[in-house]
């Protein structure tokens, strides 16, 4: 942290050097009503020491994930990440690398997204990978205005309740704003019932978007989805969990139109939900009307390989009204990350890692639902997370969990549009590579030892 401030002399000194004599003329240009008059709820100023010592105080109230034996889940994982990771993608050229305006200087970052785009391409059995969107939710809806500017539908895409439920709110906002309608399909059984997709979509829908594992873990039909979106003409979008993929078949090879994904699994810590990265892949078709950048290779003048930018439809290289996106950035930094793990482990590292989630994931609910008085909530193929029936609150089995040191969670009373009426006492449990069977027993034991019957008794 960095405390700096600028001395009423240095403030005018600045106001003289852009031509305006007061702060009052530098906002002129805003009418007056739109601005706010009075003073602002805020605490007096403090000094640089009160300062640092309040946000000290402050920082002490977080718990890292490496803190907790870490069953939480919802879209942030904690998945092991080898220390080559970090090594290398903390050196210096890496690590201060930005968006590659100029090739001629950017030729080691453009090489590095280049390895990254291949490699997405390989993991999902997709054509052509961009570089880079910024995370999972804002991957969803570039892919969705993406699948609007191929089919040419502008007036609806329909969307899965059991994608991921803030991945949602994100392409609802977008869509309101592009004056489309984004239908909403249940879930009430933790993934969807095919005939009401087929009797939703029509020939006005752009595109289906789907998440698959979806936000309960579960596995949806990804191979019928796709038929059902094709036959209406629209496109299958599907957001997955890229490590699934070493256990699952490639989106690519079941119909799926266009791919996305949250990139935190691929070797990016927790780091309190952020920053993470976007993925997102398409068939050779699509590729003019993606978003982002795409790097290719070719020669230069005198006969070398080289790193360039092939596609950049982005505001900042063309006209605005002409561009894919107004993206003016890429997690880069990320990017390289997810480059770096996923090389390090290969296909068969990838393979054994979604083994053991997959396994270790099943060995829990197993053993958690045969506990009196929880019950798995769904009946369906999971991946690594499943939602979990508590016979109280689900927050009140979280907070008796944290006091034994285990994250639990989210609630599903979090969000609105829940599944059922006793949301109330829903909990997703997320179990990646990382956790031991020691650790699964030890969960099950602090919900068996008086949880249910110390809460029972407070609700009597």
């Amino acid at each position: 942290m960095s405390y700096t401030f600028t001395t009423p002399e240095q403030q005018q000194e600045m106001l003289q050097e852009i031509g305006v004599n007061s702060i009052e003329e530098l906002f002129a240009s805003i009418p007056q009503e739109l601005r706010f008059r009075g003073d602002l709820n805020l605490k007096p100023a403090k000094c640089e020491l009160e300062l640092e010592q309040e946000i000290a105080s402050r920082a002490k109230q977080n718990q890292a994930g490496s803190g907790l034996t870490c069953f939480l889940g919802g879209g942030v994982y904690d998945h092991f990440i080898p220390s080559v990771v970090d090594e290398i993608s903390s050196r210096g050229e890496f690590y201060t690398a930005y968006t590659p305006y100029q090739a001629e200087a950017s030729q080691g970052s453009l090489q590095v997204f280049f390895e990254y785009q291949t490699l997405i391409c390989q993991l999902t059995g997709m054509d052509v990978s961009n570089a880079s969107l910024y995370e999972g939710g804002t991957a969803i809806t570039e892919a969705a205005l993406m699948a609007m500017r191929i089919t040419r539908r502008t007036n609806k895409v329909a969307v899965l309740q059991s994608v991921h439920p803030e991945y949602r709110e994100v392409l609802k906002t977008y869509l309101k704003l592009q004056g489309a309608e984004l239908v909403v399909i249940d879930t009430p059984e933790g993934t969807v019932n095919l005939d009401e997709v087929i009797a939703t979509l029509d020939e006005e829908t752009a595109a289906l978007v789907i998440q698959n594992p979806n936000f309960y873990g579960n596995l949806e039909q990804v191979a019928e989805l796709a038929d059902a979106a094709h036959d209406k003409g629209a496109l299958l979008i599907c957001s997955v969990d890229p490590l699934s993929l070493g256990v699952l078949k490639r989106p690519g090879d079941i119909g799926v139109d266009i791919v996305t994904a949250e990139g935190q699994p691929l070797g990016i810590p927790m780091q309190y939900g952020g920053p993470f990265l976007g993925i997102l892949a398409c068939r050779q078709e699509y590729m003019r009307k993606m978003p982002g950048r795409v790097i290719g290779t070719t020669s230069d003048r005198l006969g070398a390989p080289c790193f360039v930018l092939n596609l950049q439809a982005r505001e900042q290289h063309i006209r605005r009204d002409k561009a894919t996106s107004n993206i003016c950035t890429n997690q880069g930094l990320l990017a390289i990350r997810a480059t770096i793990y996923m090389t390090l482990i290969g296909p068969q590292g990838l393979r054994e890692v979604g083994e053991l989630c997959c396994q270790k994931a099943h060995y829990a609910a197993e053993t958690l639902s045969g506990i009196d008085g929880y019950e798995l909530a769904f009946d369906r193929p999971f991946f690594k997370e499943f939602v979990l029936r508590c016979p109280v609150p689900a927050e009140e089995v979280i907070a008796r969990a944290a006091e034994s040191g285990l994250g639990l969670g989210p609630k599903l009373s979090l969000f609105a549009d829940g599944l059922a009426a006793d949301t109330e006492n829903l909990l997703l449990v997320a179990v990646t590579e990382k956790r031991t069977r020691e650790e699964i027993d030890s969960l099950a034991e602090v919900l068996a030892n008086g949880i249910s019957e110390r809460i029972l008794a407070q609700h009597a």
